[in-house]
């Protein structure tokens, strides 16, 4: 079978055609203004996790890229407790949380409706990421408040392995889309430092990188691969912070020419290409923040238009095409929004032999694409495919497998 695929950008040779509209439009979500913390999102873009700085025990879910919103209590939280961070599955069907003070792990199977308490050392428990399938977990204990371990799980949260790692002030973990390679941050305040550590056992055994700068590391993110990253890190003496990128697995890190700010929150797209930062102060103490993204990695950064506030948090869909920030508007106060940046991506359509058949893929898309056929060119006879693409979670591609035949076909993707 001669296949053929079509956008409008050439990829290796292959051709394919799309619809796209591009723009730097940040656009309020539905969730009502509040003290905005920590987001989180899928890494098809439809759903997110938000936390309320006052809220102790309720995570703010969409299902629906931020349109409503809904208010889910964790059961066992007390106000002392307080849910640091949430986690969050590629389809954003599994998620986990940490409680602080509370000690407590958390794990949710049905998009944050319920929650099930987890059988795990008692904390504090400061952060924690998944893989894109939900089953492997990392738990990052200490945080700001002082030492802690590394837990592990690979049965999505059902029991816990203590990790190869020191007891530190951990402050940020991420992961490969297949949970096999992971980076955490540690940043400690007397004397002011920190460093990053890798792991390519599952989070079980973790390496120091020697390469990586000396600074108070305060967030870090991870491309699907396992192989890029992007950390920010606070000032020291009054100065602002920095942002730093690795394309080498961490063995090499690069300073980006972004203004010394508070940046607080990193995301990554899952080729790594695309990268936004916030920051929850202005380099001369103000509480309006900046949003940053790059679209090459970290080489070139824009300053994006957006509302006056104090940025918290920012998530990526896998394709970068969806954005989302949370923050308020003066730090601690309760008229913060959480605002989208959305944009239609060009995915690209690949093919591979497949035992007898033929795998067409594409990354998961934060835009509604069919996967369309025609046998000649010269006509506009495009038939959309009823094949129901499969996700691969090892690397977010949706997958569609087809039988060879003896005539040519000519594939494309296209936006609904």
């Amino acid at each position: 079978m001669k296949i053929l695929l079509s956008t409008a950008i050439f990829f290796c040779g292959l051709f394919s055609t799309i619809n796209s509209v591009f723009g730097q439009t940040w656009t309020p979500t539905g969730a009502q203004t509040n003290s905005w913390g920590a987001i989180t999102a899928s890494a098809d873009g439809r759903t997110f996790a938000a936390l309320v700085v006052e809220q102790w025990n309720v995570v703010w879910v969409s299902t629906n890229a931020g349109v409503t919103w809904t208010s889910n209590n964790i059961p066992g939280v007390s106000p002392v407790g307080r849910v640091e961070t949430v986690a969050i599955s590629a389809y954003g069907d599994k998620m986990a949380a940490v409680a602080l003070y509370a000690g407590e792990i958390y794990t949710s199977t049905n998009y944050g409706a319920t929650w099930a308490s987890n059988s795990v050392p008692a904390g504090p428990w400061f952060r924690i990421a998944s893989s894109a399938d939900g089953t492997r977990l990392v738990a990052l204990g200490g945080g700001l408040i002082g030492s802690g371990p590394i837990y592990v799980s690979a049965d999505s949260g059902m029991t816990w392995t203590p990790a190869n790692a020191p007891v530190t002030n951990w402050v940020s973990v991420a992961s490969s889309a297949n949970g096999s390679n992971w980076v955490a941050a540690v940043e400690t305040q007397s004397p002011a430092s920190g460093s990053i550590y890798t792991s390519t056992d599952c989070g079980l055994d973790w390496t120091l990188m020697t390469n990586a700068p000396d600074l108070q590391y305060l967030s870090i993110a991870s491309s699907a691969d396992g192989t890029k990253f992007i950390a920010a890190a606070a000032g020291v003496s009054g100065q602002g912070g920095f942002i730093y990128t690795s394309t080498h697995s961490g063995a090499i890190w690069f300073s980006n020419a972004v203004p010394n700010d508070d940046w607080i929150s990193v995301a990554s797209s899952a080729d790594g290409c695309t990268l936004a930062t916030v920051s929850i102060l202005t380099e001369n103490g103000g509480y309006t923040g900046h949003i940053y993204t790059s679209t090459n990695s970290g080489m070139t950064w824009i300053s994006n238009s957006v509302a006056n506030q104090s940025w918290d948090g920012i998530a990526s869909s896998a394709d970068g095409g969806t954005l989302v920030a949370a923050g308020t508007t003066s730090w601690g106060s309760s008229s913060g929004g959480i605002y989208i940046l959305q944009t239609v991506p060009a995915p690209e359509l690949n093919i591979s032999p497949a035992n007898s058949n033929l795998a067409l893929s594409w990354l998961i898309p934060s835009t509604n694409f069919v996967l369309q056929q025609n046998v000649d060119l010269t006509t506009t006879d495009w038939v959309t495919l009823t094949n129901t693409p499969t996700l691969n979670f090892a690397n977010l591609q949706n997958q569609v497998m087809l039988s060879p035949s003896n005539s040519s076909g000519f594939f494309r993707l296209v936006t609904q």
